[in-house]
């Protein structure tokens, strides 16, 4: 059985990224990992999250994949041609994923041009795929899973911050981290072709609960 499991907008919080990264099994080859972007922590520059993510890949290759969030896309097109190239950590984010796709799912930072349906890697510019906003919901001929809009945005809940399906074919998974201290973490198990997601009890400890059951829906819209 193999699982992909997907996480977003770390924005440098290690110790809340370590915690969410516990619930994650890449001892199973099969496994894959998802970050959808967001990286460094604010101001942008600090590199420590980037080096401790191509740390993860070192050890897991093939498993961890990272896509081009909004902060790591200006990032890059702003320092070009300076000190930074110099970093592997800049050569990294240069060669970053704006979108990973499988058969029934697209990965990505902020989202697609819905608009143009089937030929959406077409009519998607790059800088929208890692800057799109408002966030939007309803059916799409695949899931998108996403963060860079908080889900308490989404969900219409200041108080909520994990994993927002609106019961068609959006999953928002920005926790909004600088003020929840807590990264959502989506899961997918590719065999019954389910998702479920963890969310964290009183004492910050991560468990696992189907997204049914957390009753987060939302109806057709833009936020």
């Amino acid at each position: 059985m193999a699982f992909i499991y997907a996480m977003s907008d770390m924005h440098g919080d290690l110790e809340s990224y370590e915690r969410a990264l516990s619930v994650v099994d890449l001892d199973d080859p099969e496994n894959l990992l998802i970050l959808c972007g967001d990286y460094m922590a604010p101001p942008d520059g600090d590199f420590t999250m980037i080096y401790a993510i191509m740390e993860l890949q070192r050890q897991h290759p093939d498993q961890v994949i990272a896509l081009m969030g909004n902060h790591e896309y200006r990032f890059v097109e702003e320092h070009r041609f300076t000190a930074y190239e110099d970093d592997p950590a800049f050569a990294w984010m240069r060669e970053l994923l704006l979108y990973y796709e499988t058969d029934t799912q697209i990965f990505v930072h902020a989202g697609v041009d819905e608009e143009a349906e089937d030929l959406w890697k077409w009519g998607t510019e790059d800088a929208y795929f890692c800057e799109k906003f408002p966030a939007t919901t309803g059916p799409f001929l695949k899931d998108i899973i996403a963060g860079h809009v908080g889900t308490y945005v989404v969900a219409g809940d200041d108080s909520y911050h994990g994993v927002f399906w609106d019961g068609a074919s959006h999953y928002y998974i920005d926790g909004t981290v600088h003020q929840s201290h807590q990264i959502p973490v989506l899961k997918y198990d590719t065999v019954n072709k389910c998702y479920t997601a963890f969310r964290y009890d009183a004492d910050g400890r991560p468990y696992e609960d189907g997204l049914e059951e957390m009753g987060v829906f939302g109806d057709s819209s833009t936020y």
